[in-house]
């Protein structure tokens, strides 16, 4: 029998990888909303892809009254349904090597394949790769990224 894995925030709070993630999920209300049901697909940034940002935008963001744009940047990390990397690789195929994923955020993120890593391209040109794929969770899929991607 397998073991049993959390939701997408209960792992992500296990892992100490993902302080910074955590403290802004939380910053922003989103906790309950991505332990629900789901499925989610979540590109989760590291507390080293945080720490690439510019100096200060971390806690900037994480002021009360900041929430709004939080919760823009958070959600434009998540994508509803359970995409693993194999759905998103063959939908870069499919797509003669692109492929568009709407966020929940509303916003639009341009997958393709740099070598054997999915990189990520944000509205405003920012790329962020695919480091570690499917990360499964009882509510969806974790793709962990190595940069914070901007709605």
């Amino acid at each position: 029998m397998a073991k049993e894995v959390g939701n997408i925030v209960e792992v992500a709070q296990g892992n100490e990888d993902f302080s910074t993630l955590v403290a802004a999920i939380t910053a922003a209300d989103l906790g309950e909303a991505l332990s629900g049901e789901g499925p989610f697909t979540v590109f989760a940034p590291t507390n080293a892809a945080f720490a690439k940002l510019p100096a200060g935008t971390v806690e900037t963001l994480l002021k009360p009254e900041n929430k709004a744009t939080l919760t823009a940047v958070l959600t434009y990390h998540v994508v509803a349904g359970k995409f693993t990397a194999a759905d998103v690789v063959n939908a870069i195929k499919a797509g003669g090597g692109k492929a568009e994923l709407t966020t929940v955020q509303g916003g639009k993120l341009t997958a393709s394949m740099m070598g054997n890593l999915v990189m990520l391209r944000d509205a405003k040109g920012g790329m962020s790769h695919v480091r570690q794929a499917d990360v499964m969770q009882s509510n969806g899929v974790i793709h962990v990224v190595d940069a914070v991607v901007l709605p």
